[in-house]
């Protein structure tokens, strides 16, 4: 069977968007000549395609009802058990709804993957149960992981476990609420701009954003390659380091990984904050969208830490502040040049395709009226700045990003670790229907200011909760050298230790 080749109509229009003007004779050369190209198309389309192998069985399982839903924080529930042994037998987990799990229905938040169903399991989910997990389905994501609120998914608003109507954070918003609320030990979130990080501080639990391709992508929807990370989301610290141990490493199929050193990082939870050198970031307290209580709670959790016998300073990188203006261009200009344009692949690089999450994702174009608004401003600031400004951002800014990751590595020189605020906020109210479109898009890029310039530099990054506040919790984020999260175990482990973080 031969692949459909472009009619000369299709040929005039495709030259004509590259600026060519052809004849009548340019265009019948043409045309023939792409035909006789094509012949390797037909050659590859017969060949089965190159993927891993689904190594366990599983249920197809079932959209949840209300009833079994009350958070609304599970996309789909399905049972996947793993083997009979191993580092994480006995743990339930819960994947993101952006992560391939083969047989299982995943939406990423939209209804532009509706009824996709992954033909692999991404690398992370083959760990986990080889490991012994019991994967218990996907939980509810953001619109294609394009908010730091939980209420853009197509399935509606996830609540916090701490107070309905209030916001679970995003875009991991299903993952951060079914962990907090007990119904899974550990959950898989994804961070491109905190989403990992932001729904952890909302919720209460431990969100390890790692060192940038530390834990394969590979299976998981991307948007911006230099920007993805996934990681481990726990109620406790221990399971934390637990997770990250069985993720961790390369695969060979990734091309964000490069001389990936996978760490033993559970042996760091006994070791005790003495002798820690931890510098508090004074740039990322005092942000015009700051709230005391939070700010107040975090030099809290640092002068705990002192009290453990860690050196606590504070010190100044004024470059902190110029970090959102940087990843801006970065994120918007690399998700619409990759996810969108690109239909969740792109293309120049090596590593395994996930070729039907490609097909899905390209019928985005016949649905787009149906994007959430903060997909849709991003993907028109990301192409007019592919298209109008040439891309001379998106470069001018990974240029600069080098500049910034060397001014937090000046200061790791000196400390061990970074500390701030996860989030200048707690748990904001959910918008509510009729709310002014501009107040819902607020709602969910407000939180970004110190998470998002980590995810540009690829520096390990955790939030851990550190008190409540009106009820709500509030965290702190600790940042290590890269490859180094043994050591922001060593110091959550240590603060955990000091009790309930719940009434500090």
């Amino acid at each position: 069977m031969s692949v459909k080749r472009p009619t000369p109509e299709q040929l005039d229009s495709l030259a004509e968007s590259m600026g060519m003007s052809l004849s009548d004779d340019d265009l019948a050369f043409f045309h023939a000549a792409v035909d006789g190209t094509m012949n390797a198309y037909d050659v590859l389309d017969a060949l089965p395609d190159n993927i891993p192998e689904v190594k366990y069985p599983r249920t197809t399982g079932h959209a949840p009802g209300p009833e079994e839903n009350p958070l609304n924080a599970w996309a789909w529930k399905a049972e996947v058990k793993g083997s009979g042994s191993g580092a994480l037998k006995g743990k339930t987990v819960v994947l993101k709804d952006n992560v391939c799990l083969a047989g299982v229905p995943m939406r990423n938040g939209s209804n532009v993957l509706e009824g996709y169903v992954p033909n692999l399991d991404a690398t992370i989910v083959t760990r986990m149960l080889d490991a012994g997990a019991t994967i218990k389905g996907k939980s509810v994501c953001e619109f294609f992981c394009l908010s730091g609120g939980s209420h853009t998914s197509q399935p509606g608003p996830v609540h916090n476990p701490h107070r309905m109507g209030y916001s679970a954070g995003g875009s991991s918003s299903g993952s951060g609420a079914l962990v907090s609320s007990g119904e899974v030990d550990m959950a898989i979130g994804g961070d491109q701009g905190g989403s990992i990080r932001i729904p952890a501080a909302y919720v209460g639990i431990c969100g390890m954003k790692p060192t940038h391709g530390l834990v394969p992508y590979t299976g998981v929807m991307p948007i911006e390659s230099t920007i993805d990370h996934t990681g481990p989301m726990t109620a406790t610290v221990a399971d934390n380091a637990l997770l990250l141990e069985v993720l961790a490493g390369p695969d060979g199929l990734d091309p964000r990984q490069h001389g990936v050193p996978a760490g033993k990082y559970t042996d760091a939870l006994k070791k005790g904050a003495k002798g820690l050198k931890i510098a508090v970031v004074s740039q990322g307290f005092g942000h015009d969208v700051s709230e005391p209580d939070v700010d107040a709670k975090v030099r809290s959790a640092a002068q705990s830490l002192a009290g453990l016998g860690a050196t606590v300073d504070e010190v100044s990188i004024e470059m902190h502040l110029l970090g959102p203006a940087i990843w801006s261009p970065i994120a918007l200009e690399g998700l619409q040049f990759q996810m969108m344009n690109g239909n969740g692949m792109g293309m120049n690089w090596k590593g395994l395709y996930t070729t039907s999450l490609l097909d899905a994702v390209a019928c985005w174009r016949e649905r787009a009226d149906g994007l959430s608004d903060t997909l849709k401003v991003s993907m028109m600031v990301g192409e007019y700045g592919i298209s109008h400004l040439r891309g001379h951002y998106y470069a001018k800014a990974q240029n600069i990003a080098r500049q910034l990751k060397a001014a937090y590595d000046e200061v790791l020189g000196e400390y061990d670790l970074l500390l701030m605020p996860t989030l200048p906020m707690k748990a904001t109210k959910l918008p509510e229907p009729g709310d002014p479109r501009e107040d819902i898009l607020a709602r969910a890029f407000e939180m970004l200011p110190n998470t998002s310039p980590f995810n540009v530099t690829g520096h390990p990054a955790m939030a851990i909760p550190c008190g409540m506040s009106d009820g709500l919790p509030v965290s702190m984020m600790l940042v290590g050298k890269d490859y180094d999260e043994a050591t922001i175990y060593q110091a959550a482990s240590a603060f955990e230790g000091l009790g309930d973080w719940k009434s500090m």
